[in-house]
């Protein structure tokens, strides 16, 4: 199945097209740039090409009023000429929001550019889900721009002070959720002109800014993995240390304590149970290459010399951390950034690693790629 993507550059489009390229046997993905809009030939071959399109390209409420208006309105009706001009029987899936019910200029184009497309399905006997969804929130994200988790994370992780305008309920849902439930829409043929996506969890934005207080504190500044009461909670975690410049704060040497036995470091403190394990690696060896979409992972050096290498899924950028068993340190893995670790020294290594959940076969989340 051929699928396209407008505004695919975006927070949610790069987490849509990410996961559907880990299911390329069922998906393939047909590359969009935002210039198309304005080059008629090269969006016919791009609708041309897709049996689903999924249309998210627009401006968000952080842009002037009537730009807003103009431009999510025009946008539509570009893809609309388009799909008529070439006939398209593509199943198109349009993103609005739950804005739609705000009197305010971004929910009246989103609601806008749904209407237009559900008459378009309708006089040409089209498929067309509009889907209406809560905001969505997750790794990544653009900080003043997508949501307020985004903004307090990257504000929180930079030394900043964050600050409440307004505090009201925020009813959420993680963008990983709203992929799973998009791919859900596109296998199972739902058509639908108003798809309602429910929230996966609803909190104050106080409330809210008192649990990434938390994480900063516990996490960013003692090393402890929180404890999450609910997958809410793992996901707020997680798109919170997306906002961590990694650089910057791994790797961490342990706290070393020695006598005439030996020595001894505590590793990680955490709330969250998980698994622990170790590895010894020979000389010049590699191990890992894969990424995870979820999982929370450390990994800690105790002998010998290791370099961990890290690289963010869909780019180019490798990032490298040196380790000596003489001084033990620590590097944790984020999401969507695929690693390895190889030994440097000229003795084996010996490597502790503890992640947060237990292997699961049938659910491994571990996504092979070489960094």
């Amino acid at each position: 199945m051929k699928i396209g993507i407008t505004g695919q550059a975006g927070f949610m489009g790069w987490h849509l097209n990410a996961r559907l390229a880990l299911h390329a046997k069922e998906f393939t993905l047909v590359p969009f740039e935002r210039n198309w809009f304005e080059d008629a030939d090269a969006l016919d071959k791009f609708v041309s090409n897709c049996d689903v399109i999924v249309h998210l390209a627009a401006l968000n409420r952080h842009h002037e009023p009537e730009q807003i208006f103009t431009v999510n309105t025009h946008l539509v009706k570009k893809l609309i000429d388009s799909l008529e001009k070439c006939n398209s029987k593509a199943h198109v899936i349009l993103s609005s929001s739950t804005q739609e019910e705000r009197d305010n200029i971004y929910g009246k184009s989103k609601r806008e550019g749904r209407l237009l497309l559900a008459d378009w399905a309708e006089k040409n006997q089209a498929t067309f889900t509009g889907t209406i969804i809560p905001n969505v929130f997750g790794p990544f994200g653009k900080p003043f721009y997508n949501s307020v988790v985004a903004t307090f994370s990257h504000q929180l992780a930079h030394g900043e002070t964050p600050q409440i305008e307004q505090d009201a309920n925020l009813s959420l849902i993680y963008v990983e959720e709203w992929v799973e439930e998009v791919m859900s829409i596109i296998r199972n043929k739902v058509y639908e002109p108003e798809y309602r996506m429910k929230a996966r969890a609803t909190i104050t934005v106080s409330a809210l800014l008192n649990k990434l207080k938390s994480y900063h504190e516990q996490y960013f500044l003692q090393g402890f993995i929180p404890l999450f009461e609910d997958n809410f909670e793992l996901h707020l975690f997680n798109t919170y240390r997306s906002f961590i410049s990694h650089e910057k704060i791994f790797p961490r040497n342990l706290q070393l304590h020695s006598d005439e036995r030996g020595a001894f470091a505590e590793v990680i403190r955490t709330g969250s149970g998980g698994q622990s394990s170790y590895s010894t690696t020979l000389p010049g060896i590699t191990r890992g290459n894969h990424f995870h979409t979820r999982k929370i992972e450390r990994f800690t050096v105790i002998k010998g010399k290791a370099r961990i290498s890290i690289r963010k899924t869909g780019t180019d950028e490798v990032q490298h951390f040196y380790l000596d068993g003489n001084e033990p340190a620590y590097v944790d893995m984020p999401i969507w950034y695929t690693h390895n670790i190889t030994n440097i020294g000229d003795e084996t290594l010996y490597t502790l690693f503890w992640i947060n959940e237990y292997y699961n076969p049938n659910d491994p989340d571990t996504w092979m790629e070489v960094v």
